[in-house]
């Protein structure tokens, strides 16, 4: 399940690859953030060995140039070497503290703890009392501006490791010849902050100091601006990024929703795919956008402040990233809870959002029957079970910082412990200030990954909301036949042949082996006892569902072999469930025929006797149909639905209960209208009422899903008991 999960969210990209420019910008910013960011912390070690006069800025430079140049680092003394007995021991010579292994220095023969006294343009003449004495700045200098390409004679002096006597020879360094991307970067960076400082005197006096000091600031402070421009664009083209592709999958989610079979919706319910197409869509999006984002910039953040460290010291970054393997353990088996716990809770919130929807659409009946306190209860049990599930992933969030946060202490520990030993020890292989600036960069480092760590947990909250998002869209649309072809309009007669149906999901047969035809232009009525299956009859005809036996066939075609297209729009349909839509009274009369002039609007208002009350509102046909038709009674609204299917024109009307919400006046008046309006059309009337019914041409009954007779109204009372019950009973009553 994890795997496809995981396939299922990476679904949703089909929506954010077309906008591959904006993601080529959303990753060239956020690798110049992070890579500015990185130094903008590394400035603060020029900044520390300045301000504590370990070197000044050249001689940082100077020092990071023989390295990358040569394969050698050198000690560098601080102010309390610099006592009268060291004078004249340790400011004249360069002591090689680390040679690279296969670099030049190594070739040459250069060892550590060897002591460079000579270089280049300024060798001294006597070799072994130091003659002349070059001062360390200065034969830096000489060693880091020499040409890459090039070798240079330096003069070492080393104690010879068979008598340790004090001996001096002159090795030709050799150039760094044939560099790697690495090395050809390394000095790239190295001659550009040569560059950068060349204007700044050299030497390391104290007005000095503080010129290089306020250059530092002033890049740190550019830097700085220019990291968060680019920050900005990050996040600011990431969120576009996520709301355009977010807004298409809602698109392609409802479309699919209108194609798909009502069905679907009778045994899911429509709260669900509500909240799937509104709460799951923008989960989707929230993991998207932490992979644009955190997931983006944090770990190019961590790459970079890692580089930077190891740049300072290799052995203490690999120390640290030994919480590494530990630490995507971790985060796997959180984000599986995540996942699992997420799914739940999406699932409650779509019972939530079903319960509320369901209690206020029939808040009148709940206050009548003074049910509030049932209801109350019934939302708390819902409420508290989505609790309990959002506080088991909260639990889950709450507890991946901390114990990222353990996990980078022990990590950072075991850095300190071992550099605090390197300071101290006799070779002292790492500076105070060095040391200080790889624990900014690792402490930063370990940051960018507690803030990441929960990156994880978020895709796989994203991961239950996308399978949730693509169950819907993944689910079989209407069938129709791919050798569909249009359908005529009905001329000569509607046949149901030996037709079986039971609703998906359920185990009882609602229409068991029903045959009846229609001749066109005829009006048959339905009639039958609650549950025989009137209404499922009809619903077959636009094909709302399918039969699970026999065909349905107009003029000799099976339906089922025609497009859905041509079927439906032959065909008006008026139920008891008045459907309005949150708009203009005549976007709704014309809703069926989206070309529809004015007058032809009014005209089918005036059929259907909608256009007496409407012409008098102050707004007229402009005026707005609220939310579930509020405004207006259920008799208007139903008068504004016939008037919907007048316009239409259509062969095939079906009026199912459509005068239950009709009052006596107004539904005299409709029926003159419709007495027109049915001529030459085939018309099946669903009703209860006597004056409805008995104008009909065929009367069928219908009784557990099967015809029980067929005739008129007259000879239906005399020959069957079932018609004469309903005819008694409810027929007669309502007239």
């Amino acid at each position: 399940m994890k795997d496809r999960s995981v396939k299922v969210f990476w679904r949703i990209f089909k929506y954010v690859w077309p906008q591959w420019p904006r993601l080529i910008v959303v990753f060239m910013t956020a690798v110049v953030g992070a890579i500015l960011f990185t130094l903008s912390f590394m400035t603060i070690g020029p900044l520390l060995k300045v301000m504590m006069a370990e070197e000044g800025l050249h001689g940082w430079v100077d020092r990071k140039t023989c390295d990358y140049k040569y394969g050698l680092d050198f000690y560098v003394p601080d102010v309390s070497d610099f006592s009268a007995e060291a004078e004249h021991s340790i400011a004249y010579y360069l002591r090689v503290t680390e040679v690279e292994e296969g670099g030049p220095a190594e070739a040459a023969g250069i060892r550590a703890h060897d002591q460079i006294i000579g270089a280049g343009k300024v060798l001294v003449s006597d070799l072994i009392s130091g003659g002349q004495r070059v001062t360390a700045a200065r034969l830096l200098e000489e060693l880091a501006l020499q040409s890459a390409e090039i070798g240079i004679v330096v003069q070492v002096r080393r104690f010879d490791e068979s008598d340790g006597a004090l001996v001096v020879e002159q090795i030709n360094l050799g150039g760094i010849g044939e560099a790697d991307v690495v090395g050809n970067v390394r000095l790239a960076l190295m001659d550009h902050a040569q560059r950068a400082i060349s204007f700044m005197p050299r030497g390391a006096d104290k007005a000095n100091r503080q010129r290089a000091v306020i250059f530092i600031i002033l890049v740190m402070v550019g830097v700085t601006v220019v990291r968060c421009g680019a920050t900005f664009c990050q996040k600011y083209m990431a969120e576009k990024v996520v709301q355009v592709a977010i807004a298409g999958l809602r698109e392609d989610f409802f479309a699919h929703v209108m194609v798909m079979p009502v069905g679907f919706f009778s045994s899911e319910g429509t709260s669900d795919t509500t909240s799937r197409i509104i709460g799951d869509t923008a989960g989707c999006g929230k993991g998207v956008k932490i992979l644009l984002g955190k997931a983006l910039r944090e770990p190019l953040k961590a790459i970079g402040t890692l580089t930077g460290a190891m740049v300072i010291s290799v052995k203490l970054t690999l120390i640290f990233l030994c919480c590494a393997p530990p630490t995507i353990v971790l985060l796997g088996l959180l984000g599986r809870k995540i996942k699992r716990a997420s799914k739940r809770s999406l699932v409650s919130s779509a019972l939530m959002l079903g319960k509320v929807q369901g209690a206020i659409t029939a808040l009148r009946v709940v206050k009548v029957y003074n049910r509030q306190g049932h209801e109350t209860a019934a939302y708390r049990t819902i409420n508290r079970q989505y609790l309990r599930r959002v506080l088991r992933v909260a639990k889950v969030q709450a507890g991946t910082g901390p114990l990222m946060d353990v996990l980078a202490s022990v990590a950072m520990s075991a850095a300190l412990l071992v550099g605090v030993r390197w300071i101290f020890g006799a070779s002292q292989e790492i500076q105070p200030s060095s040391f200080f600036l790889l624990l900014v960069l690792l402490g930063t480092t370990a940051e960018s990954i507690r803030k990441a760590s929960d990156v994880w947990n978020r895709i796989q909250e994203a991961n239950a909301a996308a399978e949730r998002v693509f169950d819907v869209i993944d689910a079989a649309a209407e069938s129709e036949d791919p050798d569909a072809a249009g359908l005529a309009p009905l001329e000569s007669d509607l046949r149901f042949e030996n037709i079986v149906f039971s609703y998906p999901g359920s185990d009882a047969v609602m229409l068991k082996g029903v045959n009846l035809t229609v001749k066109a232009g005829q009006t048959i009525a339905v009639v039958g006892p609650n549950g025989s299956g009137k209404t499922t009859l009809v619903n077959l005809i636009p094909r709302f569902y399918d039969a699970d036996s026999g065909s349905i066939f107009i003029d000799g075609h099976d339906i089922r072999r025609a497009t859905l297209k041509s079927l439906r729009s032959q065909i008006s349909m008026v139920t008891q469930n008045v459907v309005t839509f949150n708009d203009t009274i005549a976007a709704n009369i014309g809703y069926g025929k989206g070309d529809a002039t004015r007058e032809e609007i009014i005209d089918a208002a005036r059929r259907s006797f909608a256009h007496e009350f409407i012409e008098p509102l102050p707004d007229g046909y402009e005026t707005v149909i609220g939310e579930q038709g509020s405004g207006f009674s259920g008799g208007q609204l139903q008068r504004i639905v016939i008037a919907r299917a007048v316009l239409k024109d259509p062969s095939i009307l079906i009026f199912d209960e459509a005068m239950s919400q009709v009052d006596a006046d107004s539904e005299a008046k409709i029926h003159d209208a419709l007495s027109g309006l049915m001529q030459n059309r085939t018309c099946f009337v669903i009703a209860h009422r006597f004056s409805t019914v008995i104008s009909a041409d065929t009367i069928v009954v219908l009784d557990e899903g099967q015809i029980q007779a067929r005739g008129t109204h007259e000879d239906l009372v005399k020959t069957c008991p079932l018609y004469q019950s309903l005819y008694e009973t409810q027929l007669i009553t309502l007239q």
